[in-house]
This record gives C-alpha cells, structure tokens and sequence, in this order.
C-alpha cells in the first residue's frame, strides 16, 4: 500500500516546501480581482462622461 504524506503549513514551511493555494481561496481571489476590474471600468466611464460634460458646458458659455 502507499504511503500519503500530508503536508500541513507549518510542516510544509519546516521542510522548506510551500503550500499550494486552495482551490476556495484562489476562487475567491479571481472573483475579488474581476469585481475591482469592473468598478475601475465603471469610474473610468463616469469619469470621462463627467469631463465631456464639463468641456461642453464650458464651451456652452462663448
């Protein structure tokens, strides 16, 4: 029969291995990643709306 080592973290970090993320938490990474991506988006849009505004108020006053 084989013989199944499990690592631990502190094991792990002993024997100079590093653990390999889990599958929940790099999940939860991309999805942090992609809803910050979006919201980055979405001001960039408002801001150049907000600047187009400005520039055509502003050229509204000649």
């Amino acid at each position: 029969m084989a013989e199944i080592t499990v690592y631990t973290r502190n094991a792990a970090s002993a024997n100079g291995l590093s653990a390999a993320p889990t599958k929940k938490g790099s999940k939860i990474t991309r999805k942090c990643a992609s809803l910050i991506k979006e919201q980055r988006a979405k001001i960039y849009v408002l801001r150049r709306c907000a600047t187009m505004l400005l520039c055509w108020y502003i050229q509204g006053d000649d």
